[in-house]
């Protein structure tokens, strides 16, 4: 398994970031058109995630990993991109390349909820325009998601080594 940057620090964009499996998909039980539901596990931080997506933009399949991050702002900051996409130009003629150029899936969203489970265990509900996603895990490998706050959620597939 590819080992993981430790990324969400005071000087970084990025307040969370872990690689899920995709363990089931829900496209039955949606209630909007083009939109699926994943159910994920971590890989370091045993979370736990269930995300609302737009699947004709994004298709995903069981058994595929994710990389998921959460993030205050698109500005590179302390984050360094995967070695494939090192050499990716960017989409704008006029500006830097942020966060999202790599990436495969970006929304922007707010933190609407929080609650504190059984021992550590907390969930953080955020909302992106109606699609909905939960995190469930440890209240350590959250510390820095906040009721309230606005975010934006990037996703791309992964292979792990």
């Amino acid at each position: 398994m590819a080992t993981l940057p430790l990324l969400a620090s005071a000087h970084s964009a990025v307040t969370f970031e872990d690689v899920f499996t995709i363990h089931s998909l829900d496209p039955e039980g949606k209630k909007y058109d083009r939109v699926s539901r994943l159910f994920a596990r971590s890989h370091a931080f045993d979370m736990d995630l269930v995300l609302d997506f737009h699947c004709e933009i994004f298709p995903l399949r069981e058994g595929e990993t994710v990389t998921v991050v959460l993030a205050k702002s698109l500005q590179k900051g302390l984050y360094e991109e995967p070695e494939e996409k090192k050499e990716l130009a960017s989409w704008r003629v006029d500006g830097p390349v942020g966060l999202e150029e790599y990436f495969d899936y970006v929304c922007y969203g707010k933190v609407y909820r929080f609650d504190e489970g059984v021992g550590e265990k907390v969930t953080a509900y955020i909302s992106f325009g109606g699609l909905l996603m939960t995190l469930s895990g440890s209240y350590r490998n959250m510390g820095t998601v906040t009721v309230g706050a606005y975010t934006y959620l990037l996703v791309r597939r992964t292979l792990l080594t």
